[in-house]
């Protein structure tokens, strides 16, 4: 995974539900600070905003909720030049430093919107707010984690199943 992929995702998964209790990483200005930090941004309150902005239009898009065209405002003014190396093309992408982490989380999306179609999506568990990049060949990972959602909800199934047979 890359390091954008990685600050995608933990943009998405910054709003989990911890105990039933919906939760929001990035509510509170001192830890949302420590937080940005943590995943390669400056901890400003204009980036703390333009990652709040970028959080709720791409779990809006990622959930099928709005149209990719709702990145667009989020990316005026973004500009990439290319860099011809001996390695071949690289982009280099001119924005504020206080945007950066937002636009590099929506170019991750779209790099994997591109790429891996279908990979990037929520976790089957209806309770759950949490993400997943599926890396299986089959594509056919469902929740965010195995052990936790995974087990719940073939728990849940196996219940319902039996209360179902006893009627």
């Amino acid at each position: 995974m890359t390091e954008d992929e990685d600050a995608l995702l933990a943009i998405l998964n910054s709003t989990p539900v911890i105990d039933g209790v919906p939760m929001d990483e990035l509510a509170d200005p001192a830890a949302a600070r420590d937080w940005l930090v943590a995943h390669g941004g400056r901890g400003t309150r204009r980036e703390r905003q333009h990652v709040l902005a970028a959080r709720s239009a791409l779990q809006a898009v990622v959930r099928g909720e709005q149209p990719p065209t709702t990145l667009a405002p989020l990316l005026d003014g973004v500009t990439l030049t290319p860099e011809v190396t001996a390695a071949g093309i690289t982009w280099d992408t001119a924005v504020p430093a206080d945007r950066e982490l937002a636009v590099r989380s929506i170019l991750a999306w779209d790099t994997l919107a591109k790429e891996a179609p279908g990979r990037l999506r929520p976790c089957a568990n209806d309770e759950c707010r949490l993400y997943l990049i599926d890396r299986s060949r089959a594509n056919t990972a469902r929740w965010c984690s195995m052990a936790i959602c995974g087990n719940r909800m073939k728990a849940r199934r196996h219940y319902q199943r039996r209360r179902d047979t006893v009627r």
